[in-house]
């Protein structure tokens, strides 16, 4: 019974304990609901904020909660992650309609408390939640900004470390600042110098910000931090992560100075510069704003993971000096930051916004780069094609590049003041992906040294940075391990049409990334490809630096052709995968040319060792002995393989090059040979640099850099370091290595891959595996020494051709057309110059490092300019907006790539193809007027021998109308019958002006701005009696009188022996009557550029201007500037520098049109040969107006330079007929209206104006290569001087002279009236004295009757004595 009772007892008290703990649950939950519910309610009703107090994670949340619910209209609050201790990172989405994506709203954001411990931040933000809610409807200008702007604000990005933080605590030293794993938050991004090293685990809060920065895409954003008061702008850190004084640019660095001072000139404190804090009382910013990195050096910021991976332009501000100050100094925080955070925020809407579409069906593109010319930093479209690109006001080029569309760009967006421009793209699709492949967005791939994981959402691809964790991850998102680089899978020796299909195979697949094109052909027709790998691959990015491989330069030597195709699948397939390819390829233009020599290669036989079939091209030279020598004058004629390299060379601004051989295995580097044509050391005045150049590929190839390269071949052969200077090792006239050095900017060795020349197929992975890293790291090295741009002071307008020089090194360079230079320096400490003509030289000391490169800009003041940029010894007029677009039209196709963006926008069909007789040319020249009858007209000169009409196609907008102000130029071909391809190519380029006008703004302009004149065919007659292929026969040559007409050009009666031919007669009306300003012949027989005098002379005054003419011709040649003028057919062998050279140079003659222009046109005239062949086969015609479209436009581009303006007297009245004088020699004169024009090069001229009756007028003008002619007006004052005396001077002369004169003959008159009376007193004594006097008398009278014989009849007979009486008397 007890152990019953027991029983039931035990049971009983059980059963009471578990009622117990039921009753207690129950009560606590209700009390717990209670509380809440109570909790809920007080918050609701506390509308008022006291701004007297901090709100822990718990009051802040339930504030949060209730203001979402109370606004659910315009407020939405979700959490984007959880930090380590599990609290939310909350964030509150301030819009209308906010639970739904709309477009057209572009997205901001605000990060607080991302220092724990830094607590002002956290406060502002969610006194700005509440401000926005509370005065939405209230306020227009709140109401405005919601309504048209997706706001997120995260009061706390670290709510662990506010917990631990104490109020307070000035300087942080209670803790707080880092999250739970004792991480700095700010310290924990990737970053693009150091990567990170941070495992994901420890960072939750990072990996949350990182995924809903990539989600959002959104477009600026402020990081709230405290410690002093300043705004911070990227980059926080840079390469060489000194720890504070280096100034580290980003690309928009004038965009975010100003978007810092927004908010700094809105802060009463921030905006003075001087925060005054305790810590640093001292510490100044100028305008309350700081470069990070030049403050202090943070690696793995928040603000520059969203610059470069994020779309978004983030800032940093630092609130207050306090980190956690006492609650009550809240209200005053708020206060100052309240008009700041609003402003900042209202510029998101600054810049240009738009859509881009798919233009077939309308659909919106996702992940379309937007590239702003000059700026290298794209962004990307959003999930409804939209994007925000912030800009400053002023005119941009903007472009829309998307994976297998084609891009699509958009020139002069005006970017105002306020509220951004709308410019909206519509692509067309060139090529369908395949189905799988995956589309890499460029702009947002990190520069870092880890991997990169899509994550897609349905309406996006995004990118997240994430690092792989030291321990098992248990977490939802896997992470992949290490990265290691995809290899090439197949190795195999390509023949030409198995390496053209697998370029063609690789171009299609990564198309964003890969340019296939042809650089010219082989002796064989075989196409010279070029694959560039860049994430804009087709054309040169401002700042960007162009690096080529070329290899298989001798046909038989392989192992460089299958390396270059091995590290184009290579660098193709690890892009966007592999962190060191990615930078490559987005940092650098890369060219790889597999196969300089595909005629060889294919007559070369595989295991051939040291053999030499193949090795040379089809016309058997050596390639690598056919380029320009600066020692040895190479008499082989140049090949087309070499024409067309030094062609592309020329087209690019190559930095650094490498051409791989073999037949060893060394990096040689140059001089080649030297003037003794010994084996010695040739050094080039960059020797170090070359060292460093070659160092650094045989340092990644072991065997290469153990200096024994072939101990079975050549035993003794030793190079140290696997390096070896040219000359030193074997002399080589005529190579490449040299011309590159010499003759471009770019740096290039010559790698020399293995012993055997043609390897078995087996042995090709062993030379990748032994050449990758090396060939990786040499690509590298176009990133080493100084870089940077050359630009105008005053209106920042790129300086092309300026001069880059280091002191001690006696090789400079010049600026590519964007202004953009790349100097290679090994480390140290130089003087660099940079000048251009018209400018005054600018000296800056660089500091090279080895581990980055320096940029160093240049900004450069014009000579003799006023604040304007002006000179300032005359008076220039203010422009028209006419003149203004033409002075910018001529800017931008002096620049860059101007002219030949115009010669692609002006294509027209092509329609040479034959030759047109004397009638069929009459014929075409009047269809121009009867098609064209408001911009053409045609004129007779006169008649040939034999009857036939020398005709004039005038084109302008005004034809036959007088317009002094426009400068007129000549245009004229056929003087030599026997040479018609001028002919043909004046009648094209009529037609492309004529077609193109009213249609190309470009070709309007410069028709409606310039009278043009064409004179297709000089020489009728002779044409006729010419004969087609004929390319050396003088056959048509002289007119039907036997007469070579470009003889029988004399402007002096006296130098000429018999009357002028009809057709010399009608030209040379024709040039004293029109005042041209440039004139430009068609010739054949040569290719080269020729500029006066054909006559011998000594000396030009005006040489330099006329070379300079001729040289504009000759670049804009793709042939020409190379000068190569070797014609093997007419016996002229040799090289021209530039393809250029005066005209007696090559052969002198009397009595040429070139000649007579000058000395009485006062016209320059150029003379241009455009081939070898005087009458090519029709079909090359066509040809060869390619290659002379963009050079005959140049010259109407030309025309418009030099120095123009007007002469008139102190009243206005123009003065015709004054002579300007340039440079002391050459003379123009000023036509009606007191216009002139005078072409001259770039550079500081004199000019003097003359003018009967006018003082004499002396000025300097500066002229640049890539301006419009400033317009000048002399304005003359009467000339006072009388002999050369001021008048003043001569008319007091003359006055006292009349005085001296009139005292004179007074005092003559006063000596006469005496003489007179002593007379009569005479004769009065001699009637007294009579008989006295007589024989004195007699004697008297017949001295003076001698004397008169003696002067009127001089008799040679008379004696001394006689002749000396006679004179006495």
């Amino acid at each position: 019974m007890v152990r019953i009772w027991r029983h039931l007892s035990t049971t009983l008290e059980l059963r009471v304990s578990l009622f117990a703990l039921l009753l207690f649950l129950v009560v606590s939950l209700g009390d717990a609901r209670l509380r809440r519910t109570r909790s809920a309610n007080t918050t609701t009703e506390e509308t008022v904020e006291t701004y007297d107090k901090y709100y822990n994670y718990v009051h802040l949340t339930g504030l949060l909660q209730s203001l979402a619910q109370k606004y659910p209209h315009i407020a939405n609050l979700s959490s984007v992650g959880r930090s380590v201790q599990g609290r939310e990172l909350w964030v509150m989405r301030i819009t209308e309609d906010p639970n739904t994506d709309k477009p057209g709203k572009p997205k901001f954001k605000y990060v607080g408390n991302m220092h724990g411990d830094e607590t002002v931040s956290r406060q502002v933000l969610i006194y700005l939640v509440e401000y926005l809610l509370s005065k939405y409807g209230e306020e227009p200008r709140i109401t405005e900004l919601v309504n048209s702007t997706d706001i997120y604000i995260m009061p706390s990005m670290n709510p662990d470390g506010f917990e631990k933080s104490s109020e307070g605590d000035c300087r942080g030293v209670n803790g707080g600042r880092s999250n739970a794993n004792n991480m700095d938050l700010n310290r924990s991004f990737p970053d693009q110098y150091k990567g990170t090293t941070v495992d994901p685990e420890s960072v939750p809060e990072v990996m949350a910000v990182i995924r809903w920065i990539q989600e959002k895409k959104f477009v600026l954003s402020g990081n709230l931090h405290g410690g002093t008061v300043v705004a911070s702008y990227p980059f926080d850190d840079s390469a060489s992560h000194q720890e504070q004084g280096i100034y580290s640019q980003s690309e928009d660095d004038s965009l975010f100075r100003y978007l810092a001072r927004v908010y700094s000139e809105n802060h009463p404190v921030m905006k003075t510069g001087e925060p005054s804090c305790p810590d640093d009382i001292g510490e100044t910013f100028k305008d309350g704003i700081t470069n990070g990195a030049e403050w202090y050096d943070v690696s793995g910021g928040m603000q520059d993971y969203n610059y470069l991976h994020g779309n978004c332009l983030e800032i940093t501000l630092e609130l207050s000096c306090c980190k956690h100050p006492p609650a009550a100094e809240l209200h005053k925080e708020w206060d100052l930051n309240r008009e700041s955070l609003v402003a900042y925020i209202e510029k998101v809407h600054i810049g240009v916004r738009g859509y881009v579409k798919e233009a077939i069906s309308g659909a919106a593109l996702t992940n379309v780069s937007i590239m702003v010319a000059g700026i290298r930093h794209n962004l990307t479209t959003g999930s409804y094609g939209e994007y925000y690109r912030l800009l400053l006001p002023g005119t941009y080029n903007i472009t829309a590049v998307a994976s297998g569309y084609t891009s699509m760009t958009v020139s002069n967006v005006q970017v105002l003041e306020g509220k951004a421009s709308e410019l909206n793209f519509t692509l067309t699709p060139v090529v369908r992906e395949a189905t799988g492949s995956t589309s890499v967005t460029t702009s947002a791939v990190p520069q870092t040294s880890h991997p990169i994981i899509s994550t897609t959402s349905p309406s996006s691809t995004t990118q997240t940075l994430v690092v792989p964790s030291k321990g098992n991850n248990t977490n939802s998102t896997a992470l992949p391990p290490l990265h290691q680089p995809i290899q090439p899978q197949q190795f195999r020796h390509h023949n030409y049409a198995d390496m053209e299909l697998f370029l063609r195979k690789y171009n299609s697949e990564f198309p964003s990334i890969t340019y296939l094109h042809s650089i010219g052909r082989s002796v064989e027709e075989r196409e010279l490809y070029v694959m560039v790998i860049s994430n804009n691959p087709t054309v040169h990015e401002h700042g960007e630096p162009e690096f080529k491989y070329v290899g298989n330069m001798h046909g038989n030597e392989v192992v460089g052709r299958e390396l270059l195709l091995n590290l184009i699948e290579y660098l193709c397939r690890n892009y966007g995968v592999d962190p060191e390819v990615t930078q490559l390829v987005n940092n650098t233009r890369i060219h790889i040319m597999p196969s300089m020599n595909p005629d060889g290669y294919e007559i070369a036989t595989e295991g051939d060792e040291q053999g030499y079939q193949g090795r040379n091209n089809s016309n058997n030279f050596d390639l690598n002995r056919n380029f320009p020598d600066q020692f040895t004058t190479i008499t082989d004629p140049r090949q087309p393989e070499t024409i067309a390299v030094m062609n592309w060379l020329k087209s690019s601004p190559f930095v650094l090059s490498a051409n791989l051989h073999g037949g060893s295995l060394v990096v040689n580097y140059p001089f080649d040979d030297d003037k003794e044509g010994t084996v010695h050391y040739s050094r080039s005045p960059d020797d170090e640099v070359f060292q460093h150049l070659a160092r650094a590929y045989s340092q990644e190839n072991s065997l290469m850099h153990n200096g024994h390269p072939c101990p079975d071949l050549y035993p003794e052969e030793y190079f140290q370091d696997g390096i070896t200077n040219g000359a030193y090792w074997y002399t080589v006239p005529g190579g490449m290595q040299d011309w590159n050095y010499l003759n471009t900017n770019c740096f290039e060795v010559t790698i020399e891959l293995g012993c055997v020349k043609y390897p078995r197929a087996k042995e090709l992975p062993t030379y990748w595996e032994q050449n990758r890293r090396a060939l990786l790291q040499f690509l590298h090295q176009v990133h080493i020494g100084v870089k940077g741009t050359v630009s105008d002071i005053e209106d920042g307008t790129a300086i092309p051709n300026a001069t880059i020089h280091v002191q001690g090194i006696e090789h400079s360079i010049t600026t590519a057309q964007t202004g953009d230079y790349w100097r290679l320096l090994v480390p140290g400490t130089y003087s660099i110059t940079a000048s251009a003509h018209g400018y005054v030289p600018v000296t800056i000391y660089a500091t090279v490092s080895k581990d980055h490169v320096e940029m160093v800009d240049f900004r450069l003041t014009r000579l003799h300019s006023d604040g304007n940029g002006q000179s300032t010894n005359g008076l220039i007029p203010k422009q028209t907006p006419s003149e203004k677009e033409l002075h910018s039209l001529i800017r931008e196709l002096s620049v860059g790539q101007g002219l030949e963006q115009l010669v692609k926008s002006t294509a027209t069909e092509n329609n040479l193809r034959r030759y047109r007789g004397s009638k069929e040319l009459s014929s075409s020249l009047r269809s121009f007027t009867l098609n064209f009858p408001k911009i053409t007209s045609l004129h007779s000169l006169g008649q040939s021998v034999e009857f036939r009409t020398v005709w004039a196609l005038e084109i302008s907008n005004k034809p036959g109308e007088a317009e002094p102000s426009e400068p007129k130029i000549r245009f004229v071909a056929g003087i030599h019958g026997n040479a018609p391809v001028g002919t043909e190519l004046l009648l094209e380029f009529a037609t492309l002006l004529c077609i193109n006008y009213g249609k190309n703004p470009a070709i309007t302009k410069l028709i409606n701005e310039t009278r043009i004149f064409i004179v297709p065919s000089i020489n009728p007659d002779g044409r006729e009696q010419a004969i087609e292929k004929q390319c050396t026969s003088t056959r048509g040559l002289t007119n039907s009188n036997g007469k070579d007409l470009d003889t029988d050009f004399f402007g002096n009666a006296s130098q000429r022996v018999v009357e002028a031919q009809p057709e010399t007669r009608a030209m040379m009306n024709f040039i004293l009557n029109q005042d041209f300003t440039l004139s430009v012949a068609l010739d054949g027989g040569s290719l080269v550029a020729t500029y006066p005098y054909d006559r011998p002379v000594q000396t030009i005054e005006t040489e330099g201007t006329l070379k300079y003419l001729a040289s504009v011709y000759a670049n804009n040649h793709p042939k020409m500037h190379l000068g190569d003028t070797g014609c093997p057919n007419n016996g002229q062998v040799g090289n021209v520098p530039d393809g250029v050279v005066k005209a007696a140079v090559r052969q002198s003659h009397m009595g040429s049109m070139k000649d007579f222009s000058m000395d009485f046109g006062h016209c320059p005239e150029i003379t241009v040969y455009t081939g070898c062949c005087l009458f090519p086969p029709a079909e090359e015609l066509g040809t060869l107006w390619d290659e002379n479209k963009q050079a005959l436009l140049s010259m109407l581009v030309e025309v418009h330079k030099g120095v123009r303006g007007m002469v008139t007297d102190k009243s206005g009245k123009p003065v015709v007929g004054a002579i300007i004088v340039l440079n002391e020699g050459v003379r123009v004169f000023t036509s009606e209206g007191g216009y002139f024009h005078a072409l001259l090069a770039p550079g500081t001229h004199n000019i003097e104006a003359f003018a009967d009756g006018y003082q004499q007028h002396r000025q300097k003008v500066e002229v640049l290569s890539s301006e419009a002619a400033k317009f000048i007006v002399i304005v003359f004052d009467m000339d006072n001087s009388i002999l050369g005396l001021p008048r003043q001077l001569v008319v007091a002369s003359a006055a006292a002279s009349m005085t001296a004169l009139v005292v004179t003959a007074c005092i003559i008159w006063c000596v006469c009236a005496a003489k007179s009376n002593r007379q009569k007193d005479g004769f009065h004594r001699l009637r007294q004295h009579r008989e006295e006097y007589d024989d004195e008398i007699r004697l008297a009278s017949m001295g003076s009757k001698k004397s008169l014989l003696a002067h009127e009849f001089q008799d040679e007979s008379e004696s001394d004595e006689e002749t000396l009486y006679a004179n006495k008397i």
